[in-house]
């Protein structure tokens, strides 16, 4: 029997949408996309941010997942299926760099969650003011031995979960608690709209100021777009090759974008009406959600019972993301080079962790290796996020755009899109490939040279 016909799939459509959504909506949705709108001019940002997923997120989306399904393998191995050339495989590579990047910092940040579910069940928050909310962060982030236990405690979870496998591990988490979270995200807008000066927070997130708009805007709006989405580090190659045939993926890569952003923004309807209410300032930076959620919590009756399950269920999405960022170098290890799963899994997070630790430790100017700087002004923590997002993530998406476009048989892109012609969208598929071949590929070089101060925006 040959290795495709062994490959574990997803049990349905169903798993599919929560297993792919659970990779895109964690800690970039209700940590990041919220702290970056604060720092980059607010509902200007989010605009940009917006039309990034829809005009490169989603093209970009559905090229990966059809490598992915198409050759049922992993990011590097898929370029050899499809009969590329050699040099494609470098778009699997940097997939797999840039899942290790992430993960370098990502942990970090999933340890801070971790250990805000631990403070809030011993009543930490009980009481909160705003001064005493941005204390507590800053002495999560300092350390130097508890944030580097809980990054080491986010790594084991999630090899216990990928050693468990795709349907027993990844779906049945994801499918069964996603939902869970997006009610108590709602539960939180509801409450923090009812807070003094909400009207401020909301005009700061949805009212637009063309000035901001700038180069340095459009391109973190854009690195943020494949962040968020999973795009450019192999996730949706990896995941696309477990997505059963009868799988529509235009629709699955339109519903993930469509909620993935839905969800951002309901994150960013919690925290700057808080924001504005408790007097602090929506540039707070990367501790922006940890000081602004237990404050509007503690507004609520049965404040701190909420506020435990909120870091729980936000522990558990930033888990999820974890698993699809680590099981892009599993899969690579497993057949490529032909490792046991168990082996490469621990291989891949003791490496995360080896390095990782880097990250934990200048995630703030006052912290061990806080004012230790690699890019500019940039310590290992602002360097890896910095070098994964902004860099590797939009090559890496723009080198799958013009594989598909211009290597890959219209008619054989358009017969996998179509199953086989069974769905009826073909007048979908072209404008699809128009933007695949043309639009989007445009859009990415000129954001790109303009990251390298080839020309300005």
């Amino acid at each position: 029997m040959s290795e495709k016909k062994k490959r574990e799939t997803f049990s349905s459509g169903f798993a599919v949408f929560f297993a792919t959504l659970g990779s895109a909506v964690g800690l970039g949705n209700i940590w990041k996309v919220p702290y970056l709108t604060g720092a980059k001019g607010g509902g200007a940002f989010l605009l940009i941010y917006v039309l990034c997923v829809a005009l490169v997120g989603i093209p970009i989306m559905v090229c990966e997942f059809y490598i992915g399904r198409k050759s049922r393998k992993n990011a590097v191995g898929a370029f050899e299926e499809l009969k590329a050339a050699k040099g494609w495989k470098s778009i699997g590579f940097i997939g797999v760099v840039s899942a290790f990047l992430i993960m370098f910092f990502y942990s970090c940040v999933a340890g801070w969650v971790y250990s805000y579910v631990f403070k809030a069940i011993k009543g930490d928050f009980v009481g909160v003011t705003s001064a005493t909310s941005s204390a507590k962060f800053a002495s999560t982030l300092v350390g130097p031995m508890p944030p580097l236990i809980w990054q080491f405690i986010v790594l084991i979870v999630v090899s216990i979960i990928l050693i468990a496998g795709v349907k027993n591990g990844i779906e049945r988490i994801t499918k069964t608690l996603m939902p869970v979270l997006f009610i108590l995200i709602l539960i939180c807008d509801i409450t923090a709209l009812t807070l003094p000066g909400a009207s401020q927070g909301l005009k700061f997130l949805f009212h637009v100021d063309f000035s901001q708009i700038n180069g340095s805007v459009i391109l973190t709006a854009l690195g943020l777009s494949f962040f968020k989405l999973s795009l450019g580090m192999g996730i949706m190659i990896t995941y696309g090759s477990y997505f059963t045939q009868n799988n529509n993926m235009i629709a699955t890569s339109v519903r993930v974008a469509l909620s993935d952003s839905l969800v951002s923004i309901l994150a960013g309807i919690a925290i700057f009406p808080a924001v504005f209410s408790f007097g602090m300032k929506p540039s707070e930076g990367a501790g922006l959600l940890f000081k602004t959620i237990p404050l509007v919590f503690s507004k609520m009756p049965f404040g701190n019972i909420l506020l435990v399950a909120f870091f729980l269920l936000t522990a558990i999405a930033a888990t999820t993301a974890m698993i699809s960022n680590v099981q892009v170098p599993v899969a690579y290890f497993t057949e490529e080079k032909g490792m046991g799963k168990k082996t490469a899994v621990l291989l891949t997070t003791g490496i995360m962790m080896s390095i990782g630790i880097l990250a934990t430790l200048s995630a703030d100017s006052s912290s061990v290796l806080g004012n230790i700087h690699i890019l500019g002004q940039k310590g290992f923590f602002e360097s890896f996020d910095y070098l994964s997002s902004n860099i590797l993530l939009p090559v890496g998406g723009l080198l799958t755009a013009i594989f598909i476009g211009y290597f890959v048989k219209r008619e054989d892109f358009k017969l996998e899109l179509s199953n086989q012609g069974t769905l009826n969208n073909a007048s979908i598929i072209n404008v699809l490939y128009v933007f695949i071949k043309f639009i989007t590929p445009i859009l990415l070089i000129i954001v790109f040279l303009n990251s390298i101060g080839i020309i300005k925006l």
